[in-house]
């Protein structure tokens, strides 16, 4: 199995995601006309309102919009007020080498992580240059060993997996070229373990939460620009940014909610037909 952290915590375990950042070099960039790097830090104000004692924040890619270096420094600094465990994978805006420089010397790209009974397992789904995902076979040969090794180890129980792509096509018509290449065969490779639970991303803009294929599936709005569901053509949703809070019990149950920042205002270009 890969280097990965143990951690003895409590019941239940407490995790909070983000996704879909968007920051830029210059914290004035703007996605959309919307200022991420303002965006997010009302989102860490919400957290911190609401969290106490987070065993793990993942962050879910789409870290930065132009993967300049300076992007992820900024991250790194903002969500290290939140004073917990951090884990981030690369979305389809994200320069993965550039991220793994950055946080050299950090627990931040380790790719799996246990607490207590659980086993939270980090995937790239990531394609440099491409808005569609594909999980490579190097990156499913690791995901089917790990899920071997946690099938044969008493000590874990319960598995979430994390992404930043949908594997699921997405509910509206545009979307249809965006999400995982690979997704069937992705879920074809999680049935050699009965422990894999739930299904974390992003990359959609907004809040999801089915079942499929046996598995919870749990999409989770950007820290940003939100998108509209169930529409034919791109369109902005009018919904305020906001993060998911999950809470990971021992006996494999998970209550999650999302959380969106409120009283504020957010200027973004809704007239757009994408980005």
């Amino acid at each position: 199995m890969a280097v990965m952290t143990s951690l003895i915590t409590q019941n239940p375990i407490k995790i909070t995601q983000i996704t879909d950042t968007h920051l830029y070099g210059e914290p004035s960039g703007t996605l959309l006309k919307m200022n991420t790097n303002e965006t997010l830090g009302h989102v860490l104000e919400l957290v911190k309102a609401n969290e106490d004692g987070i065993d793990l924040v993942l962050a879910t890619g789409d870290i930065t919009q132009d993967a300049s270096e300076q992007s992820y420094v900024n991250f790194l600094k903002i969500v290290a007020s939140l004073n917990s465990p951090f884990r981030w994978i690369p979305g389809n805006h994200d320069n993965a080498a550039v991220m793994q420089r950055i946080a050299e010397g950090t627990e931040a790209n380790e790719k799996t992580a246990q607490l207590n009974n659980w086993l939270i397992i980090l995937l790239d789904s990531s394609v440099l240059g491409q808005v569609h995902g594909k999980l490579t076979k190097t990156e499913i040969k690791f995901l089917t060993s790990v899920l071997r090794a946690a099938e044969k180890d008493d000590s874990i129980e319960h598995c979430l997996i994390t992404m930043h792509h949908n594997p699921v096509p997405g509910n509206s018509a545009w979307m249809k070229d965006i999400g995982l290449e690979n997704g069937e065969e992705f879920f074809e490779a999680i049935k050699i373990s009965k422990k894999v639970r739930s299904l974390l991303y992003g990359h959609i803009h907004q809040e999801l939460d089915f079942e499929h294929e046996g598995i919870r599936c749990m999409c989770t709005p950007s820290t940003c620009i939100q998108f509209k569901p169930n529409v034919t053509s791109f369109s902005l949703d009018r919904v305020n940014p906001g993060y998911r809070s999950l809470q990971l019990y021992s006996d494999g149950s998970i209550e999650s909610v999302v959380r969106r920042v409120s009283g504020e205002t957010f200027e973004a270009d809704y007239n757009s037909p994408g980005y």
